[in-house]
């Protein structure tokens, strides 16, 4: 059976924003004009669609060669995104003044095929791919491009901002090393991470860490405080301890700062709670230091550039070859296909016995367990 004809794509980008959102963008741009297609970017995940009223210069923007020149350096996207826009699950008002959830995900079909967009490029993680994964179910062309700091999508060895966020944290860790020294205290960093501890794991072991709090190793916070004991008697009266925003002690649950309609719950004061409880246990100075969306802004490495562009193109070509509901992934040193509903089936959490895991022990490092 012969592929579909392309005329016209669009690229949106969903959840919250990572670097490397705009060197896809650009790729994808690239790539698809290299063939003559069109190409127009979706404002603030599927608002831009939804929603048009909502901007005067309309929803939908256009994508030239010069509208994304010069970006591929930059944080943030171009586009706008929400991590409240689920299509499925529409935040709306009804006549008694109340929210709502509604499924709109039939009226979104309707706009891209009255837009004349043939095929979409969806840049997101977890939560923006079951998205994708779902329009694709409805008869839409759509690729999945794998976009999270955390690094928690299945099938992919990276995603593309979770470089640029760990490489950011460890020189948090380095500069927060000389101040605790200075001040004989311990410092507990809290990282993003939802769910999943990559972030923590990978920043507490480049940065020299003492203790490593991950959602997949459950604590107990008298083993915490044990190990940060233990330091004085070689003499290192100052420690670092990295706590993933999903952390959770030993028969206890996660954080929850909130749970709004239409969005994941909101993780945080994990760390807050750590420092807490360590003053309390070792009788020293505990002070906290919240990364938070720090981790998410500024320019990409070049390893996330590098992926970002290689994802863009990918892209492109999967579309080309005629193919849908599938994400693009890293699979060294090749980019390869995945079928959407396998990369979103379930979150990839750190695995107890993987290497990073087996060199932090080796190193002393404690993990509360």
């Amino acid at each position: 059976m012969p592929k579909a004809r392309i005329r016209k794509i669009a690229i949106n980008t969903g959840g919250g924003d990572a670097p490397g959102l705009n060197a896809v963008i650009r790729s994808v741009v690239i790539a698809a004009l290299n063939k003559g297609w069109e190409v127009v970017g979706i404002r603030d995940g599927y608002n831009g669609l939804l929603m048009p009223g909502e901007y005067p210069e309309g929803g939908l923007l256009p994508l030239t060669r010069g509208r994304v020149r010069g970006i591929t350096h930059l944080g943030g996207t171009i586009l706008g995104t929400t991590n409240k826009g689920n299509p499925a699950k529409y935040p709306t008002l009804g006549p008694d003044g109340r929210w709502y959830e509604k499924d709109r995900t039939g009226e979104l079909v309707a706009a891209f095929k009255r837009n004349g967009i043939d095929a979409l490029v969806a840049l997101g993680g977890d939560g923006s791919l079951g998205i994708a994964n779902l329009l694709a179910q409805r008869g839409l062309r759509v690729i999945g491009v794998p976009k999270t700091i955390d690094n928690d999508l299945k099938g992919t060895v990276a995603t593309f901002g979770f470089d640029t966020a760990v490489s950011f944290a460890t020189e948090c860790l380095d500069r927060l090393h000389s101040t605790a020294e200075a001040h004989r205290r311990i410092m507990v960093i809290e990282v993003m991470g939802r769910y999943a501890g990559w972030i923590a794991l990978n920043t507490g072991i480049s940065g020299t860490a003492d203790a490593i709090l991950i959602p997949e190793i459950p604590y107990d916070i008298r083993k915490v405080a044990a190990a940060m004991k233990a330091l004085e008697k070689r003499n290192k009266y100052f420690a670092i301890v990295v706590v993933a925003e999903g952390a959770r002690p030993k028969g206890g649950g996660v954080c929850v700062v909130s749970k709004e309609l239409g969005r994941q719950e909101k993780l945080g004061g994990c760390g807050e709670r750590v420092a807490k409880e360590l003053q309390e246990l070792t009788g020293r100075e505990c002070r906290t230091v919240v990364l938070g969306h720090l981790l998410r802004g500024g320019s990409p490495t070049t390893f996330d550039r590098l992926i970002s562009l290689r994802f863009g193109a990918a892209a492109v070509r999967a579309l080309d070859e005629g193919r849908s509901g599938v994400m693009v992934a890293l699979d060294p040193p090749r980019v390869r296909y995945v079928p959407l509903a396998q990369a979103t089936q379930r979150l990839k959490t750190v695995p107890l016995n993987c290497d990073s895991i087996l060199t932090a022990r080796s190193l002393g490092i404690s993990f509360g367990d």
